[in-house]
Formats: structure tokens, sequence, C-alpha cells
């Protein structure tokens, strides 16, 4: 369909037929209209005319544009005449009329026909929506890089969801109708990225408009819909694997000091560069990536209306019901995390208490209760604004929970049987090496933590030392061993701490091996409103000192950027790994001035026949 060209602040003369009136105009369609209706078809001549004014053409002058609007306003007053059964050429005429082709009078005019027909009929509801949300999006592509296509969007735009409103007005019911037929005809995941966004800018300017609190409950989980649909076609699964044993490596601190180029990366081995590399140029990460700042601005917007805690709402409902198990999800979650950072007294802290429950909720499936309690972890780790006291009462819960596991299940190790209980007990870890050093420099969470029976937990026959990631697990066990907090036990007996083959069994390598929902948003665009809100693992006081390896009561003194650079690996003396591993690395050939938790990692993967025995007297 060709776009009529004309201009726009033109104006019109008066017509040939001005001497007729409104009414007269009105009722000699209404005898076009009635002409086709009769038994014999009657004369179709005048209503063949009618269809042909409505007919789009390319280039229209100001005759045949006065024309047009006459017909459509005369039609507006005879829509109550218009019946679908005898009048299917001039629907699907009008049907094919798009406001983005038009100056303001026909636009004007049309929809005061749309509107007109709405009302006169119920069974045209439906129809007149459609004609309004196909107007959402322009027919043609990119309407901002067109001459004048801005102030085209602004006359447009406005007056289609004023349109919507006003019939919504006139049919109570038509929202309810309305909100299916904008999900229906949202653009798929393979549309161009225009496309889609102007469509999702005109759903949240739905959510947030006059008839939004009818509506809402549709639009932001359509939303998240296509959001989660854009994610999981991004693939980075081998990187992923790859990058399970580096978590705790020295994150990226600004995306804006990044070269993006083969010379660059050849000469940082960094897996965050990796997964940026692997991001470049992907069209569905550039559509995701728009689409995730388009809701951040609706959030924000939200935000300074009072809306905000409204929408959380609908949104904590979508994330419950599609982002939390959707394990291929890498960035859409974030969005949770952006509206908790705006209001993390009420959003921030209902978002943990409510994964805090869906975890200790015994009703929810044991998939669902793992998912819950990875994100709360990342959460817990990640989110600045939470404060400290809000992230000790919830380890306090979590470590709660674990001891009466124990209590009620005195087996042995078994991954596959106890994964939400390994589940928790990871996620209390993972916090600890993030938080640790900020609680203990509380004096009364300092106190809470030191009393948290977390070491009982570790100590069970369930053996969860054995079973969560070993990355997790060394870097847990060097901030506990800095902080003292199990220095009134005489060692950690767990031989083949850090084995694989259990922790992949735990959950799977797709589950919770790799599953930390918060871990850096790598959406170029998105990444700027997170990071103002976000704990990077570079920028983490820890318990131990990197430069040197001392471990103190009182923590590290170096500064973030020193902590975040340490090269060489930590070093681990005699007594330290007897007391927390059963090895004694005397009896191993590893001198101590080579000795590091990953010789540890790899000694513990050595299949148990070739393994060198570590039982006293037998080397």
């Amino acid at each position: 369909m060709g776009k009529v060209l004309m201009n726009e602040n033109q104006e019109f003369p008066e017509m040939e037929t001005d001497d007729f009136t409104d009414s007269q105009l009105i009722y000699h369609v209404r005898d076009a209209l009635a002409s086709v209706t009769s038994i014999d078809g009657g004369d179709r001549e005048n209503y063949d005319e009618l269809v042909g004014y409505l007919h789009p053409k390319k280039y229209l002058n100001p005759h045949e544009i006065a024309l047009l609007v006459t017909t459509l306003k005369a039609l507006a007053g005879a829509a109550s005449y218009i019946d679908s059964a005898y009048h299917e050429a001039l629907l699907f005429a009008v049907s094919r009329m798009s406001l983005w082709n038009y100056g303001t009078d026909v636009m004007d005019a049309l929809l005061e026909l749309i509107i007109s027909l709405a009302a006169s009929n119920g069974k045209y509801i439906d129809w007149c929506l459609e004609m309004l949300v196909k107007n959402f999006v322009p027919p043609y592509f990119d309407i901002t890089k067109h001459e004048n296509g801005i102030d085209k969007k602004n006359k447009v735009l406005p007056r289609v969801h004023a349109a919507l409103k006003d019939i919504a007005d006139l049919v109570p019911l038509a929202p309810l109708r309305l909100s299916p037929i904008v999900v229906q005809r949202m653009p798929s995941v393979f549309s161009k990225e225009p496309e889609i966004v102007a469509y999702v800018e005109n759903m949240l300017r739905l959510e947030s408009g006059a008839i939004g609190e009818i509506v809402s409950g549709t639009m932001l989980p359509a939303l998240v819909d296509r959001l989660i649909e854009l994610d999981v076609e991004i693939g980075w699964d081998g990187l992923l694997q790859e990058d399970a044993r580096g978590m705790f490596e020295m994150e990226l601190e600004d995306d804006d000091d990044i070269e993006y180029n083969d010379a660059k990366y050849d000469t940082l081995s960094s897996s965050e560069l990796l997964f940026r590399k692997s991001l470049q140029g992907n069209l569905v990460v550039e559509k995701l990536d728009s689409l995730m700042v388009l809701t951040f601005l609706h959030l924000e917007s939200c935000q300074s209306s009072g809306r905000l805690a409204e929408v959380f709402n609908v949104l904590l409902g979508s994330f419950k019901r599609t982002i939390l198990n959707a394990h291929k999800s890498k960035f859409t979650q974030f969005v949770m995390f952006y509206a908790c950072a705006l209001d993390p007294e009420e959003c921030g802290v209902k978002f943990a208490k409510v994964l805090l429950e869906m975890f200790v909720g015994d009703v929810n499936p044991p998939i669902t209760r793992m998912s819950a309690v990875a994100y709360l972890a990342s959460y817990l780790s990640r989110a600045k604004f939470l404060s400290a006291a809000l992230v000790a009462s919830i380890l306090q819960s979590l470590v709660d929970r674990c001891i009466d596991y124990c209590k009620s299940h005195d087996f042995d190790m078994n991954p596959r049987a106890h994964q939400v209980f390994y589940s928790g007990c990871q996620a209390i870890m993972y916090v600890l090496c993030f938080r640790l050093r900020s609680l203990m420099d509380i004096p009364r969470l300092k106190y809470q933590i030191q009393n948290m029976a977390i070491e009982s937990i570790l100590k069970h026959k369930l053996c969860p030392l054995k079973v969560c990631l070993p990355t997790i697990v060394e870097e847990f066990l060097r901030q506990a061993k800095a902080a003292q907090l199990f220095m009134t036990s005489e060692s950690f007996i767990f031989n083949d701490l850090l084995e694989s083959d259990l922790s992949r069994a735990f959950g799977g390598m797709d589950r919770l091996d790799m599953f930390f929902p918060f871990d850096p948003c790598l959406l170029k665009k998105s990444e700027s409103y997170i990071k103002p809100h976000f704990v990077r693992w570079s920028k983490v006081k820890t318990m131990y000192d990197s430069d040197n390896g001392d471990l103190s009561d009182s923590g590290s003194d170096v500064s973030d950027e020193e902590f975040g650079d340490g090269n060489a690996e930590e070093m681990i003396d005699d007594d330290m790994m007897v007391n927390i591993v059963g090895i004694d690395l005397n009896r191993m050939s590893i001198t101590p001035k080579n000795r590091s938790f990953k010789q540890l990692e790899q000694f513990t993967r050595m299949p148990a026949s070739i393994r060198p025995s570590t039982t006293p007297g037998s080397l």
C-alpha cells in the first residue's frame, strides 16, 4: 500500500457539494448503503462510487482529500446503517487505510468513523479495535528516519490512544476485548527491531494510560513473555560451561573501557570479554536490549507517578509464571532487579521475601524451589541497595531451614535425593562470598553470623561441601577461615571435596552449576541502568588480603582495584588444609611454595584408583 503524498498543513478548498448540509450528505450515504441491501441487489452505482472514494491512492490532490474527508464523516453519521453482510467491500476499503498515510484532517475523519462504528453495533468492536491497534506501527520502517517522521508519529499515536479511550467510554467492555487483540498482533521475535520497539512502546503507553487499570494485567506479562522468547534465543551454553570454574575471577568494571576488536580480545582472557564478544552484532540481542531499555524507562515513569508498587505486583506474578523456571534466561530478570532498585524499601524487600517463601514452601515443586533460592542468592549478593540487616535476616532463615532439614534427614550424601537442601547450602555460601566482610564489619550482625549454626550444616552426613559448586566452596572456605568462623572445630574431614561429578549430578549443568541469574548484565544499553545499583565481584571487600594471602579477623584493607586484580592464587598453609578438608599436603608431592586451591581441585579430580592416599602412614 503506497503512502499518500501531500502537504499536511494544506488548507482545503470548499467542495463543489458544499450546498448540501451535513444531514443531507448523511442521508445520501444512507441511501447508497441501503441500495445494496434489497433482495434484487438494487442500484449499486452510488454505493460503488462511495467505495471508490475510500480506496487508497498514491497521490491525492486537495480536492480528492476534501472529498475523502467528507465521505468518511458522512459514513460516521450513517454508521448504524453499515452491515458487514452487505457492505463487505466498503469495510475492506476502510481497513486498508492507514492513519500514517494521511494528514490530520483525514486522520480525524477516519477515527470518527471507527469510533461511531464501534458504538453502533457490538459486532464491530473487534474490527474497530484491530484497526486502531494496526496503527501502533507505521506501514513503512523506520518512521524516525523519514523526513518529518517524528512529527508524524506525534500526530498519529496520541489520536490512536484517544480513540481507544473514547471507545472504552462508549463501550465499557471494549478494554477486555482490546487486551487479547494487542497480544495477538504483537510482532514476533523474528520481526525487525523498529517494528517490535514501536509496538511495545504503544503497549506500555496503554498500560500507563486511561484504561491501564484494565489492561495492565495483560500488557506487562505479554511483554515479559516476549522478552523471555528473545532471551532464550541467545545461545552461549558452551561458554557458560567453560566459565563455571572462573566465576570469581575479576569482572570488567567499565563496559566503556572495552575496545571491541580482535586485538583487544587477544590480550584479555576474561570470560566476560568472551561473553561480550559473543553478543556483538547479534540482532536478537539488540532487540532485547532495546526492549529492556523501554521497560526500564516505563518503570521510571511508574515510579514518578506513584504506580511502581502496583506495577511491581503484576511483574512479580509474571516472574513466578514465566521467568523463574526459564533456565536459559540471561537478562530478562533484570526487569525485576531494576524495579527493586527504584523502590528498595518496598519492592526490593518484597522480592527477597517472596523468593524466600518460594524456597521454604514445601508445596512448590523442587525445581521451582531450587530456582527461587538461586535467584535469592544472586539477588542478595548483587543488589547494592539491600541493607546488610535484610541480608543477615534472610541468611538466618536459610540456615534455620537447612538445620531443620539436617535434623529430619539422617542420611548419607545423595545429590539427587536432596537437591533442594543442597541448593539452600550453596545459596548460603554464595551470599557470604559477597557479603561476609560487610556483615562482619557491623558488630550486631557479626555476632549474628558467628552464632549461625552453619558449621553443623556443613559437617552433616549429607556433605554439602562435596556436592555444591567447587568454586563457591573454595571461595567460601577462604573467607570463612579468614573470618575465623569455624575455629572451634578441629577439622573438616571431607575427602574429595571438589568432586565435579557430584556437582553435575546436583541439578544438572544447566540448572545450578552455573545458574546465577544476576551475574553482570552484558546488554550494552541496559547495563547503564543496572550498573549504579549492582555489586561487581571486582569491588567486593573480602575477609582476606589478596596481596600477601594473610588472613585476619579484621579483613582486608586493600583497595577495591587491588583486590580485583589478584593474578596469584591464594596460598594455603598446611594446618589450614588439614583442618578444613582433611588432606595433609606434606604427604603429597606438592611443596609449600606452590600449594594452591587449584592444585587441591586437580588432586581431588583424580580417579580414586590412581589418587595418592592421604591417610596417615600411607606414603
